[in-house]
């Protein structure tokens, strides 16, 4: 325990909540070490630097890679943040720890049963693989295990929202006039998105998936389970953000020396991804052939909508660091950029990861775009963009915080701050190299999920620089992003085994600028919004999916191909929106 001349408030007032914290840092952790070792052996057995492995065990490291690093550690980062965030923020402990433990405990078996289904592909004889992907839809099957798993993990997460809401139900019955807490808002209004995103990849799972590996159905409908994925895996681009987004709207701007410019605006863009983010799933799809492409236009008109809460978050973001600069001295048009502290490494990796974001920004554009998109789809432009989303602005903000959270858990000094300084820069360096190489790649029409991206008799050609120094750049870049993740992980582990910090950790987060005083109550109405998200769902994807299952063979596909077109009925509806658009474009023009 804590003393009253050090330690961590935190630690004192919520032990039992800093010890769920913990338990779901270290195993976000200790997946983050797995997932980017097998990143490392990709990245050289592509461009073909180093082959420790056959091309066939590759889709093993790249489905271990994608799960772990994309599923494993960014929720269970995410649920120790949150956990930490309602906590604080309603100064209040969780209604039940035992609780608690049931939601790690069930996202911690999950995780173990995927993960011994995917790391079985490494060996033939076991008679068990998960070689599915991150994007783990039909046609591809994995053993039934590896889906069980993740029913186990999304219904994990599912009970972890239940305990923030129970405690937020026993915060309010205390507090009926008060505005809901900064922090507490944000947790709910993503866990809102959560359950509604999540419903499709539970039904995949549990209804088709699980039968289908069991062999108690004989077919599915692929383009359903790939339809019902994307519903799924473009909300979770924004699960991913949301807990990066919490630590840039009320961490960053302390660290910076000031305070949250705009409290309202942050209301606003947490709701508007409640909102938008789930109806756009169909953006993924656009060489889909069932799919009209009226309603893939109608998903690339919703995504751009998408572009409001992102240039509102760096509106805000950016206006709370420059009065923390001006409030440290800084002055000038930009000269207030050297106040900032650049030698603290959670404030310097949190704002280059918000820099990378607004980078991979620029290229989600692209791949939203349906025409433009047609360039770049399924090569290597597309990790080379989300290494910059989930990559950088999401992993990237998650080490650098995690040098201001864990003393905030532990009670202990950060071990070293210059080699976390030097970590979050050999990650934005490593980034830099290799994603951009990517991108460049992916111009050059070089495919990506294939171990041999190389084909015969064909040379890929670059305007600039060669396919050669691509490769070096990937090799390079995945390098320095192993060895920057091998220098983060021992600074945390030092960090957690370390003495009792001297002095009091420093948990002082300051009031906003503009407060939520001002703002109309009814952003806090979360059963309003909630019903409109559910409608706008509901408006995006009836459509669509009635005609999948209609023409795709029914809900088990019966084996049939999935088919070119889609009925009149929809064609019609698609041939409408197209024309519309067209005649709009005409006037406008």
């Amino acid at each position: 325990m804590a003393t009253a001349s050090g330690g961590s408030e935190f630690v004192d007032k919520f032990p039992d909540e800093a010890a769920i914290v913990k338990a779901s840092f270290l195993i976000a952790f200790v997946s983050l070490g797995i997932g980017a070792f097998f990143g490392l052996i990709q990245a050289l057995h592509r461009t073909n630097v180093l082959r420790v492995i056959d091309s066939a065990d590759y889709y093993t490291v790249l489905t271990g890679h994608g799960v772990l690093l994309a599923i494993v550690f960014t929720i269970f980062f995410l649920c120790g943040v949150f956990h930490w965030a309602v906590a604080r923020s309603l100064d209040r402990p969780a209604e039940s720890a035992l609780f608690s433990w049931a939601w790690v405990g069930l996202m911690t078996t999950g995780t173990v049963l995927a993960t011994v289904a995917i790391l079985g592909g490494f060996v033939p004889n076991l008679g068990m693989s998960a070689d599915v992907l991150f994007t783990f839809y039909a046609p591809l099957q994995a053993h039934p295990i590896f889906y069980i798993g993740l029913a186990m993990f999304i219904v994990g997460t599912w009970l972890a929202g239940a305990d923030w809401f129970l405690s937020y139900r026993a915060w309010r019955k205390n507090h009926e006039d008060e505005r809901i807490p900064l922090q507490t808002f944000m947790v709910l209004t993503t866990m809102i998105m959560w359950y509604v995103s999540t419903l499709g990849v539970a039904v995949s799972v549990v209804f088709f998936l699980i039968p289908w590996s069991l062999g108690l159905i004989e077919s599915v409908n692929p383009l359903l389970t790939r339809t019902l994925f994307w519903y799924f895996g473009h909300p979770i681009v924004y699960f991913w953000l949301m807990p990066a987004y919490l630590l840039w709207y009320t961490v960053l701007p302390k660290l910076a020396g000031g305070r949250l410019f705009s409290d309202p605006l942050a209301r606003v863009v947490f709701l508007l991804f409640l909102l938008l983010s789930t109806p756009v799933g169909i953006h993924h799809q656009y060489l889909d052939p069932g799919i009209a492409e009226g309603f893939k236009f109608i998903a690339m008109t919703n995504t751009m909508f998408l572009l409001l809460p992102s240039l509102l978050t760096a509106f805000t973001v950016v206006a709370s660091v420059e009065h923390g600069a001006r409030q440290r001295g800084g002055e000038g048009y930009l000269r207030w950029l050297g106040a900032l502290p650049w030698r603290d490494p959670a404030f310097t990796g949190m704002a280059l990861a918000g820099a990378m974001f607004a980078a991979g920004g620029f290229s989600g554009m692209i791949n939203a775009g349906m025409n433009i998109n047609y360039l770049i789809h399924n090569t290597l432009w597309v990790p080379g963009h989300f290494h910059l989303t989930v990559g950088t602005a999401v992993a990237l903000t998650m080490m650098a915080g995690s040098y201001w959270l864990v003393p905030q858990v532990t009670g202990t000094k950060l071990y070293s701050r210059p080699i976390g300084l030097l970590q979050v820069i050999m990650w934005f360096v490593g980034m830099v190299f290799m994603s951009n190489a990517m991108h460049r790649a992916g111009l050059a029409g070089i495919p990506r999920r294939t171990a041999e991206p190389q084909y015969q008799n064909f040379e890929f050609l670059t305007p600039i620089g060669s396919i050669f120094e691509l490769r070096v750049q990937i090799a390079l870049g995945g390098t320095l992003l192993f060895l920057s993740v091998v220098l983060f992980l021992f600074n945390i582990l030092l960090t957690s085994l370390g003495e009792e910090s001297d002095r009091p950790v420093d948990s002082y987060l300051p009031e906003p600028l503009s407060g939520p005083e001002g703002s109309p109550r009814v952003l806090d109405n979360l059963a309003m919004w909630t019903g409109i998200a559910a409608v706008l769902v509901v408006l995006a994807y009836t459509l669509p999916l009635a005609g999948i299952i209609q023409n795709g063979g029914g809900l088990f596909g019966g084996g049939l191909p999935v088919p070119a077109t889609v009925s009149a009925g929809f064609d019609l509806v698609a041939t409408t929106v197209t024309s519309a658009f067209n005649t709009l474009w005409g006037v406008v023009a």
